[in-house]
């Protein structure tokens, strides 16, 4: 395993801290100084001071989170923004996958289980589409890194993201934001909230964006035919307070999405290399097949809480429903090869292929139970019950481009899932300057799943498939141990331990030959950090430095793709990973706001008799296996695993009459990537940096704003991901925009 980062690790954090102590300190003299806001979070389901909390975690809300999200992008605009983690999709804005210190998931189908755990409003968003949901009205995100299957309800040994909208208000109050950009970007959000009658009061939020098609298809020679898309989502909330011992909120949201599946582009890579070719242009590819994509989702939540003395207990009852249909020109260009030259292009197209993806069927339900103490002095608990069900239909289609994109083959798969838990969790504090926390959690999962192929492609002609099931039932205990010690009033010192679990995961995604249901064993994960967490300059500054190292056993990977369009679950025996993640927040003035966020992940998959099969048309890099036609990943980092992410913001403001104008940066970075398990030339994403500026005005204290805007200003054009079962063919990240944006609020 490569430990040169950890050599590095003094130099990095001077070099990275050095130059905002030393800003900082040639303004520690100026009087009334502002100071950072506190920071709360609720990586133990209360609330608490970020600083305070022994766990690796980041929270972005507030003018940040606005500004990040300003181009009408999906979720995927979070990709490191924050350190560790990344934000990548095959399956455009309908189906991210988040990977947090390297471990995710590169799965296409719509039945992937991840590692990474999204949790909206308290309730978990299991499967990948729900996971899309936009980001809108909120009032703030927070990442959770390493495993935290004590607290959280599914499958969490990477960790946790969690999105918490804006709560309804008595106060009359709300926003309307606007926006207009490159390629007729539109984004329309608001939302108002306020009393309604004597113990209610209600928050009512939306959102808007469009983009036009801007994309030709040099092939059929229509102008400005893909990559445009109508989104809309909307959220209800109603809150019940009396002022006794009862609270409840109620929520309802939906999504509707209409637009261009992911475009994927043939033969775009320079073979032997992973630099894209010559003359290559973002605005044209060649499909002979359709590209749309169309997604519904809805659901709901009942928050209660019932005060009992010095205890309170809680109530989550969540339902969620997504329906999703997405058809692609997935060999990225036109024709075959066997129909002769100036018949197929760009490049060589081995064979065509054209195909879709739908859920018509799927509901989750979700209950939560939870007693905490109240005030129960240095001892503090929690303990509850979780219960989960799943019921899931996929549909797999397969067309025929060369005949018109007439339907030629359909399979289905249909998965039930029921899983439930019971947890508890301890606060301790030992002396004044030392606390302890610890919990554990008995999770039993099963899965019932069958699939079927009622009609096979012609090509290559193989028999349809009756029914065939599969089944998983499995329990485990997950716990944590942390500590917390207090060196001064602004610093401090913490450790933990945490061992985390995923359940048994099924795949059936059997249109194409290969046909076979695969099952992956439950994975375990045992992860260990410490860190320091502190504030400088009389609260002008705040630093959180991590290190850590974990060992997972029996890790589900998915071998996707290959030389057959198929994807088929494995279990590595072993991965190993280590690295450091900082946050830091300073004002180098009154008037000069930083931010900056870095990490460093060194993954190792650690499995001499793994070996899988690669693509046809790369170079593959690693050594062939004992079977003819695979390769052995003994030793590759994971995929979509950068070592390095970095990620900086500046802000600037200047008072100006009654108001302030205000220049604002940011900038992500993060290294090289495999885009799949086997290392290949071309199939390895180059390094990325992505920047936003806006610049504005504000006034009214704040309440109107105008501002001009741009994201992915360098204009950078690179591979995200591949296909790599027919030809070299990839997908690329976000154009260029550039915006005005006109705010009010009340």
């Amino acid at each position: 395993m490569n430990t040169a980062g950890f050599r590095r690790l003094p130099l990095t954090i001077a070099g990275a801290v050095g130059l905002v102590l030393s800003a900082a300190a040639a303004q520690a003299q100026e009087t009334e100084p502002v100071v950072l806001e506190t920071v709360f979070v609720t990586a133990e389901r209360r609330s608490e001071d970020v600083q305070d909390v022994p766990v690796s975690v980041t929270a972005v809300g507030g003018e940040k989170l606005t500004i990040l999200g300003s181009g009408g992008e999906d979720v995927r605009f979070l990709s490191a923004r924050v350190p560790s983690l990344l934000i990548e999709s095959s399956f455009g804005r309908a189906f991210p996958r988040f990977y947090i210190r390297g471990l995710g998931n590169t799965d296409f189908d719509l039945n992937a289980s991840q590692p990474v755990s999204l949790v909206y409003d308290e309730v978990v968003q299991e499967n990948p589409i729900l996971k899309g949901f936009p980001v809108f009205d909120l009032a703030q995100v927070e990442t959770y890194r390493g495993p935290q299957g004590t607290l959280f309800g599914r499958n969490t040994p990477a960790g946790v993201i969690k999105f918490t909208s804006a709560a309804p208000t008595r106060e009359a109050e709300g926003y309307f934001r606007a926006s207009i950009g490159s390629y007729g970007t539109t984004n329309v959000e608001g939302a108002i909230s306020g009393a309604l009658g004597k113990n209610w009061a209600g928050r009512l939020s939306g959102l808007v964006q469009r983009r036009n098609d801007w994309v030709d298809n040099g092939y059929t020679e229509e102008e400005d035919a893909y990559e445009g898309y109508d989104e809309f989502a909307g959220r209800v909330q109603f809150l019940y307070d009396a002022g006794n011992d009862f609270t409840a909120l109620f929520n309802l949201h939906a999504r509707s999405l209409d637009g261009t599946a992911r475009m994927f582009r043939a033969n775009i890579f320079q073979p032997g290399t992973n630099k894209l070719v010559q003359g290559f242009d973002p605005e044209v590819v060649y499909h002979d097949g359709q590209n749309e994509q169309e997604l519904d989702s809805w659901g709901g939540s009942m928050r209660l809480r019932l005060g009992l003395g010095n205890m309170a207990l809680h109530s989550i009852t969540g339902y969620e429903s997504a329906e999703v249909y997405s058809r692609g020109d997935i060999d990225g260009g036109f024709g075959a090869g066997f129909l002769g030259e100036g018949n197929y292009g760009p490049g060589f197209i081995p064979f065509s292929a054209e195909s879709a993806d739908g859920l018509p069927d799927h509901s989750q339900f979700t209950q939560e139970f939870r007693l905490e103490s109240l005030e129960w002095g240095r001892f503090d608990w929690q303990a509850g019950l979780f219960y989960f069900d799943e019921s899931i239909t996929i549909e797999s289609f397969n067309y025929s481009s060369l005949a018109g994109g007439t339907d030629d083959g359909y399979a289905y798969q249909e998965q039930d899932n029921q899983a439930w838990a019971v947890y508890g969790s301890m606060d301790f504090q030992v002396t004044d300057a030392v606390s302890l926390t610890a919990g554990v959690r008995y999770t039993d999962d099963q899965k019932d799943f069958v699939a079927a192929r009622p009609v096979s492609p012609s090509f290559p002609g193989a028999p349809p498939i009756e029914p065939t099931t599969a089944e998983t039932d499995d329990d485990d205990i997950s716990w944590d141990v942390s500590g917390t010690w207090a060196l001064n009033a602004d610093t401090n010192l913490f450790a933990r331990v945490a061992r985390g679990f995923r359940a048994p995961s099924i795949q059936g995604r059997i249109l194409f030959e290969p046909a076979f249901v695969s099952v992956a064993d439950s994975e375990t994960i045992m992860s260990y950090e410490a860190g320091i967490k502190t504030g400088f300059f009389d609260g002008r500054g705040r630093l959180s430095f991590t290190v850590f190292t974990f060992d997972m056993d029996d890790q589900q990977l998915t071998v996707v793709g290959g030389q057959s369009n198929f994807n088929q679950l494995v279990n590595a025996d072993k991965t190993k990973g280590q690295g450091f993640e900082l946050d830091l927040d300073a004002y180098l003035t009154d008037r000069l706001l930083v931010t900056l966020g870095v990490s460093y992940n060194d993954t190792e998959i650690d499995d001499p008799s793994l070996a899988i099969a690669a693509c046809a048309a790369c170079t593959v890099l690693d050594p062939e296996g004992e079977v003819e036609g695979t390769y052995s990943i003994d030793g590759n980092s994971l995929p979509q695993a950068p070592e390095w992410i970095a990620n900086a913001t500046l802000r600037y403001g200047v008072p100006v009459g009654d108001g302030e104008m205000f220049f604002y940066t940011d900038w992500a970075y993060r290294s090289e990537v495999s885009f799949f398990l086997y290392e290949s030339k071309e199939f390895t994403g180059p390094s990325l940096v992505e920047g936003g500026v806006r610049i504005g005005y504000g006034w009214n204290d704040g309440q109107y704003q105008v501002s001009a805007f741009g994201r992915n200003i360098l204009d950078e054009v690179v591979a995200v991901g591949g296909i790599d079962f027919n030809n070299l063919t990839g997908f690329i990240n976000e154009p260029r925009t550039w915006g005005v944006e006109f705010r009010a609020g009340f």
